[in-house]
């Protein structure tokens, strides 16, 4: 009977069996819950150990520097599996956002070895890349395990968290470098209260014109709440996620480049008339305190009922619909802001995970990355924890994942499927980023203000950061 169990794990994990059919055979050999999820679990160790030295470096310890995260909990709660695989111990610290980047800088810029590994954003690499904190992991990539598969990572997270180093070279383009690696992901759709929805008989907003006047339709006629929630706290995160997804869709641009230097661009006609709607919507039926939204307070009041639907990450809706006073209420929609747009374009926020260039182990903090990073890790956060969203499609793809995502949030599979085609990050990348992003969200806040018209805001803010960016020598 072990080894019927055993090679019934074994194909599953191979993808020859489907999850349905594993249960029912094992079931006919009398097998439980318990003694399946061990079987699978070494099936598991035996097709990630098969043709890889995953011991060489049993007895190290490698020590990494994390964000809380429900991605960090998963991987801590599969740690076992980790130092099961590969003989080796490590040690974590876990800070929470709001102080965990300045952490992160901190060691870096220190030429600090104390951590091996570490969490940041995509955005951040563009400051610790050049710098000559990271590793380029080209070189590891080139040398995984057999069934890594990097390729199964989806393209554009690949060529979104790779870049040459060269102000307004493409992301993933020609002598990139791989910066890390992405481990979860966000796109930027539509997460709707449908109760109030149905009660009002609307549909998902369409476009920004038809999200503009349901936001007014639900603030005027839902008592006690108001019609749509983005971000508006004078932070680069303001821009990243709902704005510039829809800016980007109407076919506006950060920069351009002209003559091999950076220019300004976001004050084109495009960027203005969709700055124009998107002040206007704040202005009539966004929240009171706008200008001190973060990620927390726009997903809050979707979850209390505060607000009607919010366009920011789809996994900030995804968390709403769990413990809250709405929860089971929130669904889910693909966005495109320009009226007949082909598609959404949503700019991406990937969690990513980089090797520290001072580290004294980078081939042991590199067996950690890959296994973090893996298929069969992936697989156990989608499949038992709050991993989304996932970088691989076979992840997409997986039928537990599929049915437990299907089953508790209607209409987020179809969201995504709509969004991924079109989501990548948008922004131009740029050694600046985050002081310019910060003033273009200063300069929104004053048009929300009406403390200065739209136009004459983006042409004065697109002055400044040309300024910026010849001080630099970026123009």
């Amino acid at each position: 009977m072990y080894e019927k169990a055993k090679d019934l794990a074994e194909a599953y994990v191979a993808r020859r069996l489907s999850r349905r059919a594993f249960i029912d055979r094992m079931a006919k050999l009398g097998i439980g819950a318990a003694a399946a999820r061990w079987a699978l679990s070494e099936a598991t160790t035996r097709a990630l150990a098969a043709d890889y030295d995953w011991q060489k470096h049993k007895g190290k310890t490698v020590t990494l520097l994390l964000n809380k995260h429900p991605y960090t909990d998963a991987m801590i709660a599969d740690l076992d599996s980790f130092k099961k695989l590969t003989g080796m111990d490590v040690k974590y610290d876990v800070f929470p956002e709001d102080v965990y980047f300045d952490k992160v800088t901190a060691a870096l810029s220190s030429r600090s070895t104390q951590y091996d590994a570490f969490m940041t954003g995509a955005y951040q690499t563009w400051q610790y890349g050049p710098a000559g904190w990271l590793v380029d992991m080209n070189e590891y990539i080139g040398q995984a395990a057999p069934n890594y598969n990097w390729n199964d990572v989806l393209p554009n997270l690949r060529a979104s968290t790779a870049w040459s180093g060269v102000p307004g070279a493409p992301l993933g383009g020609a002598g990139a470098k791989q910066w890390a690696l992405p481990w979860g992901f966000e796109l930027n759709s539509v997460s709707y209260n449908k109760r109030v929805f149905d009660k009002l008989g609307m549909t998902p907003p369409e476009n920004l014109p038809d999200m503009k006047d349901k936001a007014a339709k639900i603030t005027k006629d839902v008592d006690g709440m108001y019609g749509i929630g983005v971000r508006g706290s004078r932070s680069w995160a303001t821009i990243h996620p709902g704005y510039l997804s829809g800016f980007t869709n109407y076919g506006a641009h950060d920069f351009e480049m002209v003559d091999g230097k950076l220019k300004a661009a976001m004050n084109s006609a495009a960027g203005k008339q969709f700055t124009e709607l998107w002040v206007a919507m704040i202005k009539q039926s966004g929240p009171r305190n706008w200008s001190t939204y973060t990620w927390y307070e726009v997903g809050n009041d979707l979850g209390a009922g505060a607000s009607g639907m919010i366009f920011d990450a789809d996994i900030l809706g995804y968390f709403m619909n769990g413990g809250t006073k709405e929860a089971g209420n929130i669904a889910y929609s693909a966005f495109a802001a320009k009226p007949g747009a082909k598609q959404p374009t949503p700019n991406v926020w990937i969690w990513s995970l980089a090797m520290n260039n001072f580290s004294k182990q980078k081939e042991a903090a590199w067996y950690w990355m890959q296994w973090a990073t893996s298929q069969e890790h992936d697989l156990f956060g989608a499949r038992k924890m709050d991993f989304v969203n996932p970088v691989r499609q076979s992840v997409w793809d997986d039928e537990t994942f599929r049915d437990r995502i299907a089953k508790s949030y209607p209409g987020y599979l179809e969201q995504y499927e709509a969004s991924a085609p079109g989501s990548k990050i948008y922004f131009t990348p740029q050694p600046l980023f985050f002081n310019l992003t910060t003033e273009w969200a200063a300069s929104l806040q004053k048009m929300v203000a009406d403390e200065v018209p739209v136009d004459e805001g983006l042409d004065q803010l697109a002055e400044s950061v040309n300024r910026q960016l010849a001080s630099a020598g970026l123009r």
